[in-house]
């Protein structure tokens, strides 16, 4: 297939978080012998503040682990009908122009012969529904949701039958545990601050249990104010600053364990929905402990995948078990990764888009031309 992705930024992940499973299911796709092409704005918001902050070098990790990848700026007055002439398959993602998001549903009523998806990885639909609602849809074949509480959103919308649940999953040709065993020592987070989202449960799920626990944190991550600064210096946490998602698999090797803090929205609007920073983190084999969210899809092994910590003190009380026994380490890090190889990774993600493409278009899925890729 010929496939067009539009996205706010390939090779940003600066605050952009549909970076990391775009780059998996792209690499996948091509892998297995499909034209890809990925179409980005120009001045994106993320790739300019990674750039002003770290300036080209930033880009290296991301160009170092993906040379197969690359986008095409679009700068304004670009014609985006052109560029779809003979695709299969366009997917616009949410975090676009709504200006763009319509055009390519105009270009589809007009005749456009592909298939056209608008992708959702946030929570504006229950958030900010009214910037959702702004989106001109109408031309649009289907709806792919990063969660089944977002799809049942979509179905009140008018999607009934044509919207589909479609997780983020690991990219494991890259998420995988090391190859040599070094020394670990204490706790780890990669996580943004963000707009006051998870304030409070960071400071009750992670600062205070890590400090009870007597394991030294370390947090990377960006946007975060003079305020959350002085949060963490008073709770003797490390914090390192942005950290290129490319490089995460070495950095959770350096560690013991890490956290899993979700966003408010995630646990009282939107139930169902990790961060993708789970299933990056086992895949890379490191123990992880949750604070509270509701998975409601089954989508891992509660108590055997990682471990649920309902208060802060049950936190503390799971991140020492880790730190001192060995066994329910070696325990949490195989029953993690048996869950992802089996379920959660961008080569089973694969098949579930072209499945649901194949259904859309009157015609099986696709076959698969590389099985070494999963």
């Amino acid at each position: 297939m010929r496939i067009v992705y539009f996205t706010h930024s390939l090779s940003s992940c600066w605050n952009h978080g549909n970076a990391h499973f775009l780059r998996g299911v792209l690499r996948d796709l091509i892998a297995r012998g499909h034209d890809v092409q990925v179409l980005e704005p120009e001045g994106a918001w993320s790739l300019q503040n990674l750039l002003a902050d770290h300036g080209e070098a930033g880009l290296d990790a991301y160009r170092s682990a993906y040379p197969e990848l690359s986008s095409r700026v679009m700068p304004k007055g670009f014609d985006v009908e052109a560029v779809c002439d003979g695709a299969d398959l366009v997917i616009v993602h949410e975090w676009n122009d709504p200006a763009l998001v319509a055009a390519m549903g105009q270009a589809r009523r007009r005749g456009g012969r592909f298939t056209l998806l608008f992708h959702d990885t946030h929570h504006r639909a229950v958030s900010e529904p009214e910037a959702i609602n702004a989106f001109d849809l109408s031309g649009y074949d289907g709806v792919l949701a990063f969660g089944e509480a977002l799809a049942a959103v979509y179905r009140r919308w008018g999607w009934e039958g044509r919207v589909f649940v479609w997780h983020e999953a690991a990219d494991i040709r890259l998420f995988h545990p090391p190859a040599e065993e070094k020394p670990r020592t204490g706790a780890v987070w990669i996580g943004n601050w963000g707009d006051g989202e998870r304030t409070e449960e960071l400071e009750r799920f992670l600062f205070a249990p890590a400090r009870d626990a007597g394991l030294p944190l370390e947090i990377y991550g960006v946007r975060y104010p003079a305020e959350a600064l002085a949060t963490l210096t008073r709770y003797g946490v490390a914090y390192r600053g942005w950290l290129p998602n490319a490089r995460a698999p070495e950095i959770f090797a350096r560690h013991r364990v890490t956290v899993h803090v979700p966003r408010r929205f995630y646990v009282d609007r939107l139930p169902g929905i990790p961060t993708i920073r789970v299933f990056e983190a086992l895949a890379c084999g490191i123990p992880l402990v949750s604070a509270p969210w509701s998975d409601v899809e089954g989508l891992f092994r509660s108590g055997r995948d990682f471990l649920f910590a309902r208060n802060g003190a049950e936190m503390a009380h799971h991140l020492r078990a880790i730190d001192q026994d060995e066994g329910l380490r070696a325990e949490l890090v195989a029953n993690g990764l048996e869950t992802i190889r089996a379920r959660h990774t961008c080569a089973h993600r694969v098949d579930e888009l072209l499945s649901i493409v194949g259904g859309l278009r009157g015609h099986e899925k696709e076959p698969v031309l590389e099985e070494s890729a999963r």
